[in-house]
């Protein structure tokens, strides 16, 4: 991931100095996606570990994510 953020920034500097070829522009979007791709992944699992509760101490866990919690535990 590392590495992978490092070539985004270079590419996003040279754009906004001297520009980028056709070839270095396509390979700036794939490392981008790869980037967005990778972030949900992450967050997701995040989420799948997330409980919500209220002030008082009540599970107040969207029934949606408790669902999908659920099902991830089944598998």
């Amino acid at each position: 991931m590392e590495e992978l953020i490092k070539r985004i920034n270079e590419l996003s500097h040279k754009s906004k100095t001297i520009g980028l070829t056709d070839e270095e522009k396509e390979e700036q979007q794939k490392l981008r996606q790869e980037y967005l791709k990778i972030f949900r992944g992450n967050m997701k699992r995040t989420l799948m570990e997330v409980k919500v509760v209220d002030e008082e101490g009540n599970d107040v866990t969207p029934e949606k994510l408790k669902e999908e919690q659920r099902k991830k535990h089944m598998n």
